[in-house]
């Protein structure tokens, strides 16, 4: 059983946005009974959860999960100014579900997890670099190379890269970014971390999204206390245009003239957006903050901020697949997870998109996947 069922119900409600009277009028009870229940004033009834499953698509096995006790300060993504608190209560609450479940797969299924290098103190930019260096070398990925597939490289290392989408009142997914399309969280140095992002977009910013979070994994956990969320952003851009491509690397890349056709080009190459490059490209000095500028400036005359050249086909995660085709069998029953797991199948389907009884995501043409030599399906061995 729960320890607290009525804080279960608080939290369906920041799941799909509600209020206490839209989801009593939901469920057809009233909203001072929802009020008293979640004051602990009133007795939660198996009656009402079950209205309230039925009205909400919920199993009934939501409530009687022992949630995951995730501090708030571990959980990490920028938001925009004007982002209502109603939003980030939703994108909180759904990352927490989104965490415990991968936790319990990740015990229940025994699948390995990498240490990974730990920041301490104060950091200057060429320590970010020499952690990013270490990160690699932690998921056993070559020091000087291309990634092939940023999230499957996560995933070998037992941090799950999971896409999420919000559910609505209605039970319905709901595609939105609130201010940032990416989200990582942890619990301690021994405990599992989760990656997870709302849109994957381009498969470039999808990859550095991956990157930037991988770095709140690596950089903040014993030092988050002590910055600013505008800080641990920009650290966090730095690791991943350093997780991505490697200083030395850049360098050599970015030696001669620097033009939009040779970024393009360098695009096809490491799976990275030109306005990241320009900024590696600051960032190992070999262009100047002039230089960075007038790059930008003709990308604007080009409309290559919002729509850039040469396409780099989205990642697709599979290790919360994998589990759960361990856990589940092969393949694994949506309702079945979803009700064991405790889980909206909405959730359970944007985790894992290809589970039984739901099409895999579909690939598009003329796009480049750096990921095309991993196979579709792997296994857990295989990742």
């Amino acid at each position: 059983m729960a320890r607290d069922p009525a804080e279960r119900i608080r939290t369906l409600r920041l799941l799909m946005g509600l209020t206490q009277g839209e989801l009593a009028e939901a469920a057809g009870v009233s909203q001072p009974l929802i009020s008293q229940m979640q004051k602990g004033t009133r007795a939660v009834t198996d009656d009402v959860l079950q209205r309230i499953a039925a009205a909400t698509g919920t199993p009934l096995s939501f409530f009687y999960v022992d949630p995951t006790d995730l501090p708030t300060d571990t959980l990490l993504f920028r938001k925009k100014a004007s982002t209502s608190v109603k939003e980030v209560n939703r994108v909180e609450a759904t990352v927490r579900e989104a965490y415990r479940v991968a936790a319990r797969l990740l015990t229940e299924t025994r699948v390995r997890r990498a240490t990974l290098p730990r920041a301490e103190g104060d950091l200057s930019v060429d320590d970010i670099e020499d952690l990013a260096a270490e990160t690699r070398d932690a998921l056993g990925i070559a020091r000087d190379g291309v990634i092939g597939h940023v999230i499957r490289a996560c995933e070998r290392a037992g941090i799950p890269v999971v896409p999420l989408v919000l559910v609505d009142g209605e039970g319905h997914g709901e595609d939105i970014v609130v201010g940032h399309s990416g989200v990582s969280c942890w619990r301690g140095p021994a405990e599992p971390s989760l990656i997870s992002y709302f849109s994957a977009g381009s498969g470039d910013r999808q990859r550095f999204t991956t990157g930037h979070e991988l770095g709140h994994l690596v950089l903040h956990p014993a030092r988050r206390a002590n910055l600013t969320p505008k800080e641990a952003e920009s650290e966090a851009h730095r690791f991943a245009g350093a997780f991505l491509m490697p200083r030395d690397r850049a360098r050599e890349a970015f030696d001669g003239p620097l033009m939009l056709r040779d970024l393009a080009e360098l695009k096809k190459r490491w799976g990275i957006s030109i306005q990241a490059l320009i900024n590696r490209a600051c960032d190992v000095g070999r262009i100047d903050h002039d230089r960075k500028e007038s790059l930008y400036k003709q990308l604007s005359a080009r409309g290559w901020r919002t729509n850039e050249p040469v396409t780099v086909h989205p990642e697709q995660p599979a290790l919360m697949r994998a589990m759960l085709a361990r856990r589940y069998g092969e393949p694994p029953s949506l309702l079945q997870s979803s009700e064991d797991l405790g889980l909206h199948p909405v959730l359970m389907r944007s985790l894992a998109p290809d589970v039984a009884g739901n099409p895999a995501p579909k690939r598009t043409d003329n796009v480049i996947s750096l990921g095309d030599r991993i196979q579709k399906r792997p296994s857990l061995q295989a990742l």
